[in-house]
């Protein structure tokens, strides 16, 4: 099934499941009201002949409008999940019509500085990672981050190409994940307030002395009151050991309820984990690093599911404190805030190493979801052969991933050894930037661990660093000319220390007179070459491609070339061996009324 076909029917599914939902809900509303009314009806009907009747007649109809009420908050829930589940689907519709504005485009991740983020359009509006990214979390989105800027190893990346191949058979289930996450966003903010709260140090479950009297005053107090009913002690006896205890609560109290209130914000905020972690926990995964991810969430003697839902106990009897009537004598006969702080105090020792562990296993987890549902996206896509050898790339049907299909136009490479350098020469226009990028984006994709826009992609692990956008900076000073030349001593620091690089260079030396620039071009080659770097390099500068001439077996020259009719340029965009011939300046220069 087509991807546009799946997400259609899904629409029209959830549209159905969403209906069911709403005339629930309407349903419920109107069973609620006739609970009430049934409650009110049965006090007047049967009062007459006793109250026990009456009371016992309206506490049947009150436990049905409990029971409905719990019915329509759950209910209200799947409504809600249902039209996030919705929201999804349409927005993978549009994003199959390549419209995807609508996702988060990283823009605020960018780097100052980077070998290749601002050249390849790693982030921001249109770019690689708004196509990619299905995250919710700013852990997802940082660890997607992460790995489209810094490449991984060999075993990583296998690793992670076989945990993508498994989501992107269980379209549900990503869909699911990404669902619980949009309810509400999991920030950095939320991680780092949790982890402050968790070090911080206990006020009574650190000290033994609050652990002998969380004990101890509930059973002397709870013995007096039991050997006053039994007349073994008197009343005043009693009476002072509840004034005892009260005292004790009352100065716990003041403490008690700051924490309280810290512990509300908390659980609210873990609670929006929860939904996502009962999914991974109740999965089956059959990759190891999918499975690897699982076992954070399994790892101890409960799952972190049933963690987080003593957390919420915990916090449901902290709750009382609402209730006078019920929590006063609570906490004079068992120092019921006590109680609570000491089962805190044991739930953040518990859990004081893992909540950091759930929140990179979360984000971990959605950024192989983004690749997934990019591999789901795209079936004609293939993952990457990945070669020990450096430097080894080849390719076939390769294109842009950011470029429609429809527009699209697929090229091949082939660099199959270290010290080879490709030269691609071309007219104006023709594609000879698109394709660097083309490149370079399939690589980055590569080393994530995604797949790639080829039919077929081999290539050696490798870091990846690019000249190609070059802009002055007003505020440092810096002429465009500088600035390419602070690129360029990068790329050269790195093949002077053998680091395993390929390079994309796009028009070197752009701001210089073409003399300078084709003695400093050339000069650049040579010395690529005698470092056996692996470099491709975009040039208007067709004498540059002599050099096969003095290294043949170095220099691999391909073009882009343009077809004129009657001074109307045609682009193919198809790459080609040999040196360009077509050129289209002066022709370009005549339509916009220069003279020649």
């Amino acid at each position: 099934m087509q991807p546009s076909t799946y997400y259609t029917q899904r629409i029209q599914s959830l549209q159905a499941q969403l209906g069911i939902f709403q005339k629930k809900k309407s349903k419920l509303a109107w069973l609620r009201f006739g609970a009430i009314a049934a409650i009110i009806a049965v006090l007047f009907i049967l009062w007459p002949y006793g109250t026990g009747y009456a009371l016992i007649g309206a506490l049947i109809f009150l436990i049905v409008f409990v029971r409905l009420v719990f019915s329509d908050l759950k209910n209200r829930s799947a409504l809600t999940h249902t039209t996030h589940l919705l929201e999804i689907n349409r927005q993978e519709q549009e994003a199959a019509a390549h419209r995807f504005q609508h996702f988060e485009d990283g823009k605020a991740l960018m780097p100052a500085l980077h070998d290749y983020a601002n050249d390849l359009d790693i982030f921001g509006p249109a770019s690689l990672y708004q196509y990619v990214n299905r995250s919710t979390s700013d852990m997802g989105n940082s660890t997607l981050a992460n790995w489209l800027l810094h490449p991984a190893g060999t075993a990583t990346i296998l690793e992670r190409q076989e945990a993508v191949k498994e989501l992107s058979q269980i379209t549900e289930w990503r869909q699911e994940l990404q669902a619980y996450g949009t309810e509400k966003k999991i920030s950095h903010a939320t991680k780092k307030r949790l982890e402050n709260w968790l070090t911080e140090p206990g006020d009574f479950s650190a000290h033994l002395s609050w652990k002998i009297i969380r004990y101890l005053v509930p059973a002397i107090v709870l013995a007096s009151i039991v050997l006053n009913i039994l007349d073994v002690v008197d009343y005043a006896v009693r009476n002072y050991m509840l004034l005892g205890s009260g005292l004790l609560a009352f100065y716990i109290s003041r403490k008690a309820t700051v924490i309280h209130e810290q512990v509300s914000k908390i659980a609210d905020e873990l609670e929006v984990m929860s939904g996502s972690i009962r999914l991974i926990e109740n999965t089956t995964f059959k990759s190891p690093l999918l499975s690897k991810l699982q076992r954070v969430y399994k790892k101890q003697a409960t799952k972190a599911s049933a963690e987080l839902g003593g957390l919420k106990k915990i916090l449901e009897r902290f709750d009382l404190r609402y209730n006078p009537v019920v929590f006063v004598p609570l906490d004079l006969i068992l120092q019921w805030d006590l109680q609570q702080v000491m089962a805190l105090g044991r739930w953040k020792k518990n859990n004081q190493q893992n909540i950091g562990e759930w929140f990179d296993a979360l984000g971990e987890l959605e950024a192989l979801n983004s690749f997934g549902t990019l591999a789901f996206n795209h079936p004609e896509w293939c993952y990457p052969v990945l070669h020990e050898q450096h430097f080894f790339i080849e390719a076939n049907g390769m294109g842009h991933p950011l470029i429609p299909p429809a527009k699209r136009v697929d090229n091949e490479i082939s660099i199959t050894g270290s010290g080879e350098l490709m030269l691609v020469t071309g007219s104006n226009m023709a594609g000879k930037s698109t394709y660097l990028r083309s490149v370079g984006v399939n690589i980055v994709l590569a080393m994530a661990g995604a797949p790639v826009c080829a039919q077929r992609f081999e290539v050696s692990p490798v870091q990846l660093i690019s000249s190609m956008r070059i802009a002055d900076n007003l505020e440092e000073s810096t002429s465009t000319f500088y600035a390419e030349l602070k690129k360029l001593k990068a790329v050269i620091d790195k093949v002077n220390n053998g680091e395993k690089v390929f390079i994309l260079l796009d028009e070197i030396l752009r701001g210089t007179n073409s003399l300078d620039r084709h003695t400093g071009s050339a000069a650049l080659i040579k010395q690529l070459i005698n470092h056996h770097a692996a470099a491709i390099i975009a040039t208007h500068d067709v004498e540059l491609a002599k050099l096969k001439e003095v290294y043949p077996a170095n220099i691999l020259n391909y073009h882009f070339d343009v077809q004129v009719d009657k001074d109307e340029l045609y682009f193919d965009y198809r790459l080609k061996p040999g040196i360009c011939t077509s050129l289209n300046a002066s022709i370009l220069m005549r339509k916009i009324g220069i003279e020649l």
